[in-house]
């Protein structure tokens, strides 16, 4: 009979997990703060995120492989990606006469880039129709696959050009917010991630979500919005220093962004229970170890994106 790892053996994989994936997100995240061998603002860490969507689209076409649904992977690959990059292609398309980007139109190219796919699954069900046709169900899944994941990328690449004045990589002035919003966004709610692990493990008793996911609590989540909180504190406030002492912080403060995307982060962290449960998985997949799939990685920041998203526009 196979035996289940303690819990010991548990957080020690989470942490070697973890630790790989920070330290490569932080060199690349540096490299692209500074302009790295000439790099545009953001185009060092897209390949992070192309390998994650590919990763969720992977998982999510065997998911539903276990409920007889065969879904063309190549489309939705080349779909989600495209809604994201639409957005780092289409900020310069998008630069006004004062230099200035404006983030909402940018966003437009998303909207473009989504219709497109959706419209190409279409095409790709009329030429393969087939006898015992599932063109519906898979038409509806398709494009749950490409919102669910492409637009909440779309905000994660916006928020990195929020306020780009310039493509270039000479961000030196206090008029540049860098990646300080991207930054807050994954540190707050990583940061309520691993509270609500640690603290719900250790101490949680009241249910949160029983039906959804047994093992979320209360004192889980109360924790994690108290990490949310820290964190947003400490995120905004150094930005400070980064920022020469000129304020640098999203609409309503750092009280408010904690709040609201450490909110969201739960409530995208459920989302993905109540998708697991419907697909009666304990994970979305295996390819991170400890941590899961690529989907239980990222489906806190998925929510989330959209609400730090409107609150670092809304401070310009």
């Amino acid at each position: 009979m196979k035996r289940e790892p303690s819990r010991f053996a548990t957080i020690g994989s989470r942490i070697i997990v973890s630790s790989s994936l920070i330290s490569c997100f932080a060199a690349l995240t540096w490299a692209d703060a500074t302009g790295f061998l000439g790099g545009l603002p953001g185009w060092w860490l897209l390949p992070i995120l192309i390998l994650l969507a590919v990763g969720g689209v992977n998982e999510f076409l065997g998911l539903y492989a276990k409920r007889r649904i065969q879904l063309k992977g190549g489309l939705l690959r080349i779909g989600v990606v495209a809604i994201f990059l639409a957005v780092a292609v289409g900020t310069q398309a998008m630069v006004s006469d004062t230099g200035d980007t404006a983030p909402v139109a940018a966003l437009s190219w998303s909207a473009l880039a989504a219709t497109v796919a959706i419209g190409l699954l279409f095409v790709q069900e009329i030429l393969l129709t087939r006898t015992s046709s599932q063109s519906l169900d898979r038409l509806a899944a398709g494009v749950f696959v490409l919102t669910y994941l492409g637009f909440p990328m779309a905000f994660m690449v916006g928020l990195r050009l929020v306020n780009l004045a310039s493509l270039g990589f000479e961000q030196t002035t206090p008029k540049y917010f860098g990646i300080i919003p991207l930054l807050s966004l994954i540190a707050v709610v990583k940061a309520g991630d691993i509270f609500a692990y640690l603290i719900g493990s250790a101490f949680g008793r009241i249910p949160l979500s029983p039906k959804l996911s047994p093992g979320k609590t209360f004192e889980g989540a109360f924790a994690s919005l108290a990490g949310s909180l820290f964190t947003a504190w400490v995120i905004l406030q150094s930005s400070l220093i980064y920022n020469g002492g000129l304020p640098l912080q999203p609409l309503g403060g750092w009280f408010v962004f904690g709040l609201f995307v450490g909110l969201a982060g739960m409530v995208g962290d459920l989302a993905e229970s109540l998708i697991k449960r419907e697909f009666k998985t304990k994970d979305s997949g295996k390819s991170l170890g400890a941590l899961g799939g690529t989907l239980d990685l990222i489906d806190s920041l998925l929510f989330a994106a959209p609400v730090a998203w409107f609150l670092w526009v809304n401070a310009l």
